[in-house]
């Protein structure tokens, strides 16, 4: 698929200003604490750069198949993509991985479990993967009103295959974000605020679930 054109057409640029407000509060008020601001984070998937530009961190890598991506990346991160991962060169082992809203782009279930695969052989020992993930389970049908969404993925799944990829979930929200940015959740910072506050609204719009996942064998 055209990555250019797709994201083009889904996301305006005030949309992406938007965007970038809201995941200024949400890296600020819960992101951040499973990030020590002394590591090294690589965002996988990185979009618009909204994750990687506002996380605080040493080192921060910003990976994407998209070269459009490069032009999101804030100053002091570093962008590496337009070929698959595997292939790339990467400059460091990883304290953290982030991917948001990606692994539903990968082409079958074997993708999905090699893209975990080689997210965990970046990691250092006892690094950690971050995953935001729309729930197949908590959208329905409206999981694949997206025309480049191909894996239905549920929290389930998703930590069956990061278990058989030698992870061990520490941490499981099933409720978190709503399902787009296009959703429920508000978009000015105060309201942000409170809605991370209250269990009930994520309860009741959360169907995005995140997760974090140890890689096994680390310390």
């Amino acid at each position: 698929m055209e990555l250019n054109k797709i994201y083009r057409h889904r996301f305006s640029p005030d949309d992406v200003d938007q965007m970038n407000a809201v995941w200024r509060v949400l890296t600020e008020a819960f992101f951040q604490k499973w990030v020590p601001e002394n590591s090294s984070i690589l965002d996988i998937g990185a979009g618009t750069c909204l994750f990687i530009n506002n996380i605080k961190a040493q080192h921060r890598v910003a990976y994407d198949l998209n070269p459009e991506t490069s032009k999101f990346c804030a100053p002091d991160v570093r962008f590496l993509g337009g070929d698959l991962i595997e292939n790339i060169e990467f400059p460091m082992k990883f304290d953290c991985v982030f991917m948001s809203n990606f692994l539903e782009h990968m082409d079958d279930s074997d993708a999905v479990l090699k893209m975990l695969g080689s997210a965990g052989r970046l990691l250092r020992p006892g690094g950690k993967a971050l995953i935001l993930q729309p729930n197949f389970a908590l959208t329905g049908a409206k999981y694949f009103d997206f025309i480049d969404h191909k894996v239905i993925l549920t929290d389930k799944s998703l930590v069956e295959a990061l278990e058989l990829e030698g992870f061990d979930v520490e941490y499981l929200k099933k409720r978190f974000l709503p399902y787009t940015s296009k959703s429920a959740l508000p978009r000015s910072a105060w309201l942000v605020c409170l809605y991370l506050k209250l269990p009930f609204a994520q309860w009741l719009l959360g169907e995005q679930t995140f997760v974090v996942a140890r890689k096994s064998g680390g310390a």
